[in-house]
C-alpha cells in the first residue's frame, strides 16, 4: 500500500494513558491507516524519521478564548508551535453566537478584552451560521465550540441585574438547544461575569435542561474560585445531578492564600459526585496567575447595563468613592484584589489607550500618576472603554499540582490572545510544552502518558470526537512530534511571545503543519461540530 504520509521510528504515546511503543504510523487520506512496523521500503510522499522522538495524538485546547481573535489570524501559529491541532472555543459563558442584531454592539463592547485586535463583522445570527463563517476561513487548526450562557442571556436580558420571566428562560433554552443543534458541544457559564454574574443557580438549571437530549456538556466558570470555592463546586454538581448531564469546572482552582489547600476539599467533592453517578471532570492551566478583564476588580452592581453604564458610573464622585470602599473592604462578590493580596499582584497586559501601563503593576501605575492604585485601576478602565486586559497572581503551586494530578482533570490554556502591540498571559503560547517541561520531565508531577491523555484522549471523549485524541486506525491524522528531552516553554510575564522548543512536527488532518518547528504554510483545520466529527 502507498501512504500520504509515513512516520517512522517513533516512540508512540497514544492517548490512552497506556505505556509508550515504538512503532510506525502510515496516513492515507486525512486518516491514520496502519499502526505498527512498516517495512523498510514502504511506498509514501512523504516520509519522517521520528527518531526515537515521541508520537503522539495532536493536543486538543480544553478551554481556549480564541472565538474572535480567528477573524484575525486564522492560522493560530501559536497554537501549533505547542502541538495543538484542535480549539475548544465559547468557555467562561461567552461565545460570539447566537446574536440578535440589535444586541450586537453591547456584545462587541463587552468583548473588547478578548477580541484582541480583531474586527468582527458579526455576519451571522444564529449558532449554525457563525460556525459556517469559520469554515471559510484558513484555519491552521480544528475547531469546536460551546454555546455561552452570558451571550445568550445577553441576548434575552441584556445587561439587566434581574430574574428572567419564565418566557425568558423559555427563550434562553430555546436558543441553547438551536446551538447544540446546529453543532455545539455543551454549554458554558460565566458566573463573575455580567450578565452571568446576576443568575441565579435556578436560571442555570432551568436554561442546562436545553443540553439534556444532546448529553451536552455543562462547562462553568464558577460563581467563586476564592472564599467560596467549595460551595461554587457544589452549584456546579448540582446543575449535572439535578438535570442528568455531564458537567466541568472551568480552570479549577482555589484563588488567595486563605484558600489554599481547599483544592483537596473540592476534588473530593467532585470524586464522591462520580461516585453516585454524577459524571463532572475539570480542566487546569498550569500557572500560578490567571488572566481576566481589569473589570473583574469592580462590583457587579457597577457593570449592570453595559461598558457605557460602567463608564458613567465611575465619572460619578459618589458613586466611585462607594466602589473604591467596596473594592478595599468587602468581599461580596468575587474580589480579585483581595485574592492577590492586593495591586501588587495585578499585571496590566493590555490597555490599548494607555499602552505606557501594559506590563506594569497597579501599585507601578499609581506611582506613574501620583495615584492610589485603586483609583488608577478606575481611570484605565474609563480610558480603554472595555478594552482591558491584567494577570492576577493567585494561585499556590502546590495546588496547581494536586489538581493536574487528578485524573477527573485535563488541559485546557484559558488563552487570551494578545492584540497587535500587547502584551498577554504566558499560558497563550506555552501552556502544553510546559506541561510536558515542567511537570513531567523535571517536577515528575504526571508520567509522559499521563499528560499526553490530558491534552488528547481524555478531551477527545468527553466531548464525544469520535476521530479525535488516538492514535488508532481510522482515526484522523492529528499527530504531533516532540523531544521528551528538551520539550519545555519559553514564553514568561516579561516576555509571552517566546516560542516554546522541542515541539518538532505538528500534522493536522494528515497535513504537515509544522516541519523541524517551522511552518510550512499549510492550513488545513476543519469546523467540528458535535455529532459530526
Amino acid at each position: 500500500m502507498s501512504y500520504d504520509l509515513v512516520v517512522k521510528n517513533a516512540r508512540i504515546v497514544d492517548g490512552t494513558g497506556s505505556p509508550w511503543f515504538r512503532g510506525d504510523i502510515g496516513v492515507k487520506d486525512g486518516k491514520i491507516s496502519y499502526v505498527g512496523k512498516l517495512p523498510e521500503d514502504v511506498c509514501a510522499d512523504e516520509i519522517i524519521d521520528a527518531g526515537g522522538q515521541v508520537l503522539s495524538p495532536g493536543f486538543i485546547d480544553s478551554h481556549a478564548h480564541s472565538d474572535f481573535v480567528l477573524f484575525r489570524d486564522p492560522t493560530m501559529l501559536s497554537k501549533l508551535k505547542q502541538g495543538v491541532t484542535t480549539q475548544m472555543i465559547g468557555p467562561c459563558g461567552i461565545s460570539p453566537a447566537p446574536i440578535k442584531p440589535e444586541r450586537v454592539e453591547l456584545l462587541d463592547k463587552y468583548v473588547g478584552f478578548i477580541k484582541a485586535g480583531a474586527e468582527p463583522k458579526y455576519n451571522w445570527q444564529t449558532f449554525g451560521e457563525y460556525l459556517n463563517v469559520l469554515d471559510e476561513l484558513d484555519l491552521g487548526t480544528n475547531i469546536g465550540s460551546y454555546v455561552g450562557h452570558g451571550t445568550v442571556k445577553l441576548n434575552v436580558m441584556g445587561f439587566d441585574a434581574r430574574k428572567p420571566t419564565e418566557e425568558e428562560l423559555k427563550e434562553m433554552r430555546r436558543q441553547v438547544r438551536d446551538a447544540m443543534a446546529d453543532g455545539a458541544f455543551g454549554m458554558t457559564t460565566g458566573l463573575i461575569y455580567p450578565p452571568g454574574v446576576y443568575s441565579e443557580p435556578e436560571e442555570i438549571v432551568e436554561v442546562a435542561k436545553a443540553l439534556k437530549e444532546f448529553n451536552g456538556v455543562y462547562l462553568s466558570h464558577m460563581r467563586s474560585e476564592g472564599n467560596n470555592v467549595v460551595q461554587a463546586v457544589k452549584e456546579t454538581i448540582n446543575v449535572a445531578e439535578k438535570v442528568g448531564i455531564p458537567a466541568q469546572v472551568h480552570h479549577h482552582k482555589a484563588c488567595g492564600k486563605k484558600n489554599r489547600g481547599i483544592v483537596k476539599e473540592t476534588i473530593k467533592l467532585l470524586e464522591e459526585a462520580r461516585q453516585r453517578g454524577v459524571d463532572m471532570t475539570i480542566d487546569q492551566y498550569p500557572y500560578t496567575a490567571g488572566s481576566s478583564t481589569l473589570r473583574a476588580i469592580i462590583p457587579p452592581w457597577v457593570q449592570e447595563g453595559g461598558i457605557e453604564k460602567v463608564i458613567e458610573r465611575l465619572q460619578d464622585q459618589a458613586l466611585r468613592a462607594r466602589i473604591i470602599d467596596e473594592i478595599n473592604n468587602t468581599d461580596d462578590w468575587e474580589n480579585l484584589i483581595h485574592l492577590t493580596d492586593g495591586p501588587e499582584g495585578v499585571l496590566i497586559v493590555y490597555t490599548p489607550s494607555t499602552p505606557e501601563y501594559q506590563g506594569k503593576t497597579l501599585v507601578q501605575i499609581g506611582e506613574m500618576m501620583g495615584k492610589d492604585p485603586i483609583e488608577a485601576a478606575l481611570d484605565i478602565i474609563i480610558a480603554n472603554k472595555g478594552f482591558d486586559n491584567a494577570c492576577y497572581f493567585i494561585l499556590d503551586e502546590d495546588d496547581v499540582k494536586y489538581v493536574m494530578k487528578s485524573p477527573l482533570t485535563m488541559i485546557g490554556s484559558d488563552s487570551i490572545f494578545a492584540a497587535p502591540g500587547a502584551k498577554c498571559h504566558p499560558r497563550t503560547n506555552g501552556t502544553f510544552p510546559r506541561v510536558l517541561g515542567k511537570y513531567v520531565r523535571e517536577e515528575k508531577t504526571l508520567t509522559l502518558e499521563e499528560a499526553v491523555k490530558k491534552m488528547t484522549g481524555f478531551p477527545a471523549s468527553r466531548f464525544n470526537m469520535q476521530y479525535k485524541g488516538l492514535i488508532r486506525l481510522g482515526m484522523d491524522a492529528d499527530l504531533v512530534i516532540f523531544d521528551s528531552d528538551t520539550v519545555i516553554d519559553r514564553a514568561d510575564y516579561e516576555d509571552p511571545f517566546k516560542d516554546p522548543v522541542g515541539i518538532n512536527y505538528v500534522i493536522v488532518n494528515g497535513n504537515v503543519t509544522l516541519k523541524n518547528g517551522q511552518f510550512t504554510g499549510k492550513t488545513s483545520g476543519k469546523v467540528i461540530r458535535r455529532g459530526q466529527n
